[in-house]
């Protein structure tokens, strides 16, 4: 019987499976949770990774080892003014920005201001908050669980949770010596890419106007973000290895990219190569990225970077992930695509959705799982029916 590493790795290269892997789910809003103990969820705290759900369940995990990869040491939060109903805060990537006090997970804030608009700005941003700093990065408790093979839930150090590891490639066991069951993702979230981290700095607005009025800012901004991302992983390698290295870009929205993809192509091609060219000489075969929207345009930018993975194909934006098949067949794993709308009705309408990725499953190189997080109109009744039908399919049941 295959490992659930095996599988997960058999399936991104096309290859056969004993069964299908399967997450059906990347990501739980915490007023999710919330609803659902309402519902009759009865299980422990799930966080935005629903912890313990893939053991309820008997699902697979894709275990993160991931650092932070932004500000170092992030800003100080610190409140400017609130009221009844909204507050005015600096968060930890020193955006000034307004948010509802209620629903802030659910509802999207005001982003009043950005801590770069020049490329002195910048200059002094990268020196003071961006630089490896391995000690904060890589606090001592963090190796020490990476060694010992328990990182759960260790804060880095700006409070983003890495999950787990259970190291190891060479003998089925890796640098901690621990037994080698679970595919590894090292996630570069929010802080690894050439536009999401950029917009992260400047604001969307801003960050769209400086590719035309201030190209060099946009130059410095992406190497920059390569040297750090090959640097950062690079320090990662040391203590553990991983399987998958995943981008973060978000930049698309419901109908189109958000910048034109030539101009996007003309600036970041050469740095997505130079990193991932540097990937692949370490050994990491599968390279990843996550952007929500309609992302159409952008995936033959990607595939010629080196990039081999793609997630989450939201539905509501028009993706349609067997289309997608079709136009680029086995040069893209695909990951997500469910749409998770149809979970909000459930019965007939859920199963009629789930029916139709089953071609990609049989044809691999897909992830059969929801077109982005779980959000709480979905009931725990109706999540629950969802991922015991769609384990029916995967012969899992």
């Amino acid at each position: 019987m295959m490992t659930s590493r095996e599988r997960f790795l058999r399936t991104l290269e096309f290859q056969p499976v004993d069964v299908p892997w399967v997450r059906a789910y990347a990501f739980v809003w915490p007023e999710t949770e919330l609803v659902w103990r309402t519902q009759g969820y009865e299980g422990p705290t799930l966080g935005w990774h629903g912890e313990g759900l893939p053991q309820r369940f008997g699902l697979d995990e894709l275990l993160r080892v991931d650092p932070w990869y932004g500000p170092v040491p992030p800003f100080e939060y610190q409140v400017i003014e609130e009221d009844e109903r909204t507050k005015l805060y600096i968060n930890h990537e020193g955006i000034l920005m307004r948010e509802f006090k209620e629903h802030a997970d659910t509802s999207m804030p005001q982003f009043v201001k950005f801590p770069v608009e020049t490329l002195e700005d910048f200059e002094s941003f990268a020196a003071e908050r961006l630089a490896l700093n391995p000690q904060e990065r890589f606090p001592k408790e963090w190796q020490e669980q990476v060694r010992k093979g328990e990182l759960r839930g260790v804060a880095g150090a700006a409070n983003i949770t890495a999950i787990g590891v259970e190291s190891g490639q060479a003998n089925g066991q890796g640098k901690s010596g621990f037994p080698e069951e679970h595919p590894r993702l090292c996630w570069a979230d929010r802080w690894g890419g050439f536009f999401g981290p950029l917009r992260n700095m400047m604001g969307l607005e801003n960050l769209c106007l400086a590719f035309y009025d201030n190209p060099k800012l946009i130059e410095r901004m992406m190497e920059e973000r390569a040297d750090r991302i090959i640097e950062i992983t690079s320090e990662v390698m040391k203590y553990t290895d991983f399987d998958v290295f995943w981008y973060w870009e978000d930049m698309a929205y419901n109908h189109d990219s958000l910048i034109d993809p030539k101009l996007f192509r003309k600036f970041a091609l050469k740095h997505y190569r130079r990193v991932n060219d540097w990937l692949r000489s370490r050994g990491i075969k599968h390279i990843g990225l996550d952007s929500d929207g309609n992302i159409t345009k952008l995936i033959p930018l990607w595939l010629e970077s080196g990039i081999n993975m793609l997630w989450p194909f939201e539905v509501q934006s028009g993706m349609d992930v067997l289309k997608v098949r079709q136009t680029y067949g086995h040069d893209l794993v695909i990951m997500g695509g469910i749409d998770k709308r149809a979970l909000i009705r459930g019965g007939e309408v859920m199963r009629r959705e789930v029916d139709r990725v089953m071609p990609l499953v049989e044809d691999g190189g897909y992830i059969p799982e929801l077109d982005h997080s779980v959000p709480p109109d979905i009931s725990w009744p109706n999540f629950c029916e969802y991922v015991e039908y769609l384990k029916y399919r995967l012969g899992r049941g």
